[in-house]
């Protein structure tokens, strides 16, 4: 090729580079905000007994069984869970963002491994069960931490209601991440990041803030793709959120082996456990949940139609029914 020829093209190629760059700018003009954390916002509600500051709120009288609910993610928040308050009725229900998460305090990366969280999870048992066992309700990664707290404490806990876990052990593990994996390389997803990469330089927020939008844009597309069976056929993924904690999920996912480590120490705990699953989901659905049953002596699956990935939000009342039978026992 001759030079004259070659400088061209290469300024043909800069020029369509320069032009796309400029519709991207275009394209993700205007202000983004993320929501403070309680860092920043001291009117958030935070819950004493643990040594970072964790967003949350209970229900229920003091006196009352303790009842803990677990977000998913790592780096969600507990706000499509919050149908659970009405289990205050007889129980006293702990709701909070894991540390890293939602709204709570941000952390450096080596305070967000599996020993960080058990301990906070601990902490909050400590200050708010009375001494008493409690009943743990997690969703999705929320569940895998439960497992995992069963495991450290095994004593601790009465009752267990695992929603949707996506793995329990390494060969579950081995078979979720073949489809994140394939997911989270496919256009969709991949223009969803490109996005909110450009997107970054308009927010207003903390030191945090551009991360936990990237990350948390990254996610929703995530769940909203057609191969990721979050949601109901015809319907989105509309589970709200308050903030998406960018740099947790990244830590958990760089390095899932002290998590599996610790799940593994719970399983075949002998607590009665309900596992949930989503009709709609064929993924992380009442499939897997039926070989989640089997590696504990007393556990149940009960399937909740007409939903997804986040049965409380997508189907309240019918996912009360059953946690409230459970509970009951």
């Amino acid at each position: 090729m001759k030079i004259a020829t070659l400088f061209k093209v290469l300024g043909s190629f800069a020029a369509t580079l320069g032009l796309l760059f400029g519709v991207m700018l275009f394209l993700t003009r205007g202000t983004v905000t993320v929501a403070d954390t309680v860092s920043g916002d001291p009117a958030l509600p935070v819950l004493s007994g643990a040594p970072v500051r964790l967003h949350g709120r209970i229900f229920g009288g003091n006196s009352a069984p303790l009842v803990i609910v677990l977000h998913g993610g790592p780096g969600g928040d507990h706000r499509s869970l919050l149908a659970l308050k009405a289990l205050s009725e007889g129980n006293r229900v702990l709701f909070y963002d894991q540390r890293g998460a939602g709204l709570s305090e941000r952390v450096a990366a080596r305070d967000l491994s599996i020993a960080h969280h058990l301990s906070d999870l601990d902490d909050l048992v400590r200050r708010y069960a009375n001494r008493e066992k409690v009943s743990l309700i997690g969703h999705s990664w929320g569940a895998m931490l439960a497992v995992a707290y069963m495991g450290a404490h095994p004593n601790r806990v009465a009752n267990a209601v695992l929603i949707e876990p996506g793995f329990l052990d390494n060969s579950g593990y081995e078979a979720f991440e073949a489809l994140r994996s394939k997911v989270s390389n496919s256009p969709g997803v991949l223009w969803a990041g490109l996005k909110a990469g450009f997107e970054a330089r308009n927010v207003i927020g903390d030191t945090n803030a551009q991360h936990d939008h990237l990350i948390g844009s990254v996610v929703s597309a995530f769940a909203n793709h057609p191969d990721t069976p979050y949601h109901c056929p015809n319907a989105p993924y509309s589970a709200p959120s308050w903030r998406f904690g960018g740099l947790a999920s990244d830590t958990f996912w760089a390095n899932p082996a002290p998590a599996l480590a610790a799940m593994r120490q719970g399983l075949g705990h002998p607590a009665p456990i309900l596992l949930l699953a989503g009709g709609c989901n064929n993924w992380t659905g009442t499939a897997l949940q039926d070989r989640h049953a089997r590696l504990f002596p007393n556990a149940h699956v009960a399937t909740i139609q007409n939903a997804g990935h986040d049965v409380i939000w997508d189907q309240p009342e019918a996912a009360l029914k059953e946690i409230r039978r459970h509970l009951a026992q």
